[in-house]
């Protein structure tokens, strides 16, 4: 100890450095704690290959587990500005949520209708009936080739989301 450092000064030092280096590891304790599981990361993106879907038929995918209904139209179904486009091919992507209550719409012939309060959505996701106050959600979506990332926004889904907020 030096001639200025009494014996109390220095506890006290000691104390402040010791209580320094406690909270900086609790620190680094709650941020791990925070930080979600590199399982649940890993979960928050779906890959849905589009290629072999087949035309008016409806496939359901679970991404967050919530359903995902991706629709191939066929050529005799209404184009959209909300339909993503890959090729010469139109699709619908939607969350299979009704937007009423949260019901699970089932497909029917060419629309999808929801079994709780008669809500119908046509074959780009828009209501058509029923008391559902707005069209299928749209899930964030990344086009790679002729397969979507569900979970990253890439420039087709802020297309079409940019449109689907100036219907609102």
């Amino acid at each position: 100890m030096s001639n200025n450092t009494n014996r109390r000064d220095f506890l006290g030092y000691s104390f402040a450095a010791v209580a320094a280096v406690g909270g900086a590891a609790s620190l680094v304790g709650m941020k791990q704690a925070w930080d979600p599981l590199p399982s649940v990361l890993a979960g928050g993106f779906t890959t849905i290959d589009l290629a072999p879907l087949k035309a008016g038929s409806p496939e359901t995918f679970t991404w967050r587990g919530k359903p995902i209904f991706v629709l191939k139209k066929t050529a005799d179904m209404e184009n959209s500005d909300r339909d993503l486009v890959v090729g010469d091919d139109r699709f619908t992507v939607a969350i299979g949520l009704c937007t009423h209550l949260g019901c699970i719409p089932a497909w029917k012939k060419d629309v999808w209708k929801c079994a709780c309060h008669g809500g119908e959505f046509d074959a780009s996701g828009k209501q058509t009936f029923g008391p559902p106050p707005r069209p299928l959600d749209l899930p964030p979506f990344e086009v790679n080739g002729t397969t979507i990332v569900l979970g990253n926004e890439g420039p087709e889904y802020k297309k079409i989301a940019e449109f689907l907020t100036a219907q609102a």
